[in-house]
């Protein structure tokens, strides 16, 4: 009797082991719910030789448009400068959120950057439930380029001026197709900010960068663009520029009117940059941003972007952080009016 007592006993202690083992496992498998983008843990132990390999530089745009134009003339410079291979590659999709999805949760390991461009690493996260990232998580390290929109038409249009346009278009709602770089872009909200100030309805077209925009738009697929001052200025005999984005006018193109000169009060345009995963070290970002700097004042590069119709900037990594600060402010107060 006694020995089937132990027994028991014994049974009861081991079915009690095994619980408690089950029950630790448990707890230490469900952790804490991730945060997005920040899903993994990301330490980084910060190499004195930094950068002793190649660092990857994202496009999130089709190749052939602006971002993918300055990353290839960087590239060079960057090398020499950083002493190390730069390697361009490309991720489109969602007007650019795909590789900055991809660019917030990568290792913050110094070795991966992507370009950025405001208004849309904003108006993404602002206009979309899950962006895959959001605009806080961005790190830029330079801003470099920027490129004020115009609106066009093709070469043959019947519309001559501004307002030929918009009375065709409040007549004919919707009949106007209007292409552009990507959705919650600075095209598209050029587009939406628009049609709320002139009260016409427009067909806006996204496509996956500003190459195949412009290539579809001189294909004659769509009656016009809101397109980038190097795109209007390098096609410029091959359509009639109607507006253009600024305070005044654009000196590559100074027969063009300003949408303020006609009475609409917009200056849309975007910036171009590069950034770095949430979480690289400050002697990184401080190494990418100081070559980012030599190269915005090299003056030959210069030179080079205002004869393509680029209006070059150059902000270092805490300059570009405040501008991005100022216009998340901007764009999220004009996106509230135009609700």
């Amino acid at each position: 009797m006694r020995k089937v007592k132990l027994l028991g006993l014994c049974l009861l202690v081991l079915l009690l082991s095994m619980a408690l083992v089950v029950g630790c496992s448990g707890t230490k498998d469900e952790g804490k719910a991730p945060e997005e983008g920040k899903d993994a843990p990301k330490e980084v132990t910060v190499d004195p030789n930094y950068p002793s390999s190649p660092i990857t530089y994202l496009i999130p745009f089709d190749p052939g448009g602006q971002s993918d134009v300055e990353a290839r003339r960087q590239q060079p410079l960057l090398e020499k400068i950083l002493g190390t291979s730069v390697i361009v590659t490309y991720k489109a999709g969602g007007g650019g959120a795909v590789g900055w999805s991809e660019l917030v949760n990568h290792k913050p390991d110094g070795y991966f950057m992507a370009g950025i461009n405001v208004p849309h690493i904003i108006l993404q996260p602002l206009s979309r439930d899950n962006a895959g990232y959001k605009t806080e998580q961005i790190e830029p390290v330079a801003f470099f380029q920027r490129t004020p929109v115009g609106l066009a038409v093709q070469k043959d249009s019947p519309f001559d001026t501004l307002e030929e346009f918009i009375e065709y278009a409040k007549a004919n709602p919707g009949a106007v197709t209007v292409g552009g770089s990507g959705t919650f872009s600075g095209h598209h909200i050029a587009a939406i900010e628009f049609e709320a100030l002139t009260g016409v309805t427009l067909t806006y077209v996204p496509f996956t960068g500003a190459a195949p925009q412009m290539q579809a738009f001189l294909g004659k697929h769509v009656a016009a663009v809101m397109a980038n001052s190097d795109a209007l200025v390098q096609y410029e005999d091959s359509m009639k520029i109607l507006a253009f984005g600024g305070t005044e006018r654009f000196e590559a193109l100074p027969d063009v009117p300003t949408f303020i000169e006609k009475g609409y009060d917009m200056i849309p345009s975007i910036d171009r940059g590069v950034a770095v995963p949430p979480g690289t070290p400050e002697e990184y970002k401080k190494k990418l941003s100081d070559a980012f700097m030599e190269v915005a004042n090299d003056e030959n590069l210069r030179k080079q972007m205002i004869e393509q119709g680029f209006v070059p900037v150059a902000m270092d990594m805490n300059e570009a952080q405040a501008y991005l600060d100022e216009m998340t402010k901007t764009y999220t107060e004009l996106l509230e009016s135009l609700k």
